[in-house]
């Protein structure tokens, strides 16, 4: 028996019957590295301030903030599944808006329709459960290294959309409900996935559950960072203000862009060959 290695990853039968959808030339999402998870979380911040300048300085309102930010949504993710490939710009804008609407879904439901931070965090976990049964069941795999179909990024998108309303409303319930406050609120957050990272790494965690667990929780995180960094002085912050905040943002997709270090590496696989 001979062994043989190919720098391209092989569709394995199961995945290819069960993937019917138009494949992409590669995969859509980035390479999970630590430049991921630091724009990750400034994403929360980034969109949230756009949001507010939206809604107070140009006078929008809530629902023209909503009307603007989906269609906007829309337009960026009809470039993205247009995409060949994972482009930086265009993954992480659509990142960025998505945590805005979700944001506005999460707080819709419990300002305007008065519905609990408990009742609604348990609504959301169970959405981006039912999101993750549906996905599994069509396409027999979570893999983050197989977004390369339409169908697979149709239901990667979902659960970013859940993940989100997910973390705003758990995030909500902590440090508002709960009052820790928002920088007590990063430290227990940021505690919980450092302990998700551990459990990956000396405990065998399935990689994508303590993906999604993070990618939950990075939001909340985020938020109360990004509170933390742009809010004044007087306020408990450091004052750096949202223009700072996003051309921090900005600078690191930049570098993502130049650099393609975010750019999913060929996998491995091995073959026999009688």
């Amino acid at each position: 028996m001979a062994h043989e290695t190919s720098q391209t990853p092989v569709p394995d039968l199961a995945d290819t019957a069960a993937s019917p959808g138009r494949r992409s030339r590669g995969n859509k999402v980035p390479e999970v590295t630590v430049c991921f998870w630091i724009i990750k979380v400034l994403c929360p911040t980034v969109g949230g301030t756009i949001a507010d300048l939206l809604d107070q300085k140009a006078g929008l309102g809530p629902t023209g903030v909503s009307v603007l930010t989906s269609a906007l949504l829309a337009v960026v993710l009809v470039v993205q599944f247009r995409t060949a490939a994972h482009r930086a710009g265009v993954y992480w804008t659509v990142v960025a808006l998505i945590s805005v609407v979700a944001t506005l879904i999460s707080d819709d439901l419990t300002d305007s329709m008065g519905v609990p931070l408990e009742t609604g965090t348990t609504v959301f976990a169970i959405v981006l459960a039912v999101v993750f049964a549906v996905w599994y069941r069509r396409e027999r795999t979570l893999s983050l290294h197989s977004i390369d179909t339409t169908g697979r990024e149709s239901f990667y998108w979902l659960a970013v959309l859940c993940a989100f309303a997910l973390g705003t409303a758990a995030g909500d319930l902590i440090s508002e409900r709960m009052d820790f406050g928002h920088w007590l609120s990063a430290v227990l957050f940021g505690l919980v996935i450092a302990a998700v990272a551990l459990a990956h790494c000396a405990l065998d965690l399935d990689a994508v559950w303590s993906f999604w667990i993070a990618y939950v929780l990075t939001r909340p995180l985020g938020v109360s960072i990004g509170d933390y960094l742009s809010h004044p002085a007087g306020d408990g912050g450091l004052g750096l203000g949202a223009v700072l905040t996003g051309a921090l943002f900005l600078s690191l997709v930049l570098a993502l862009a130049v650099t393609r270090k975010d750019v999913a590496q060929p996998r491995r696989t091995t073959r026999t060959a009688a």
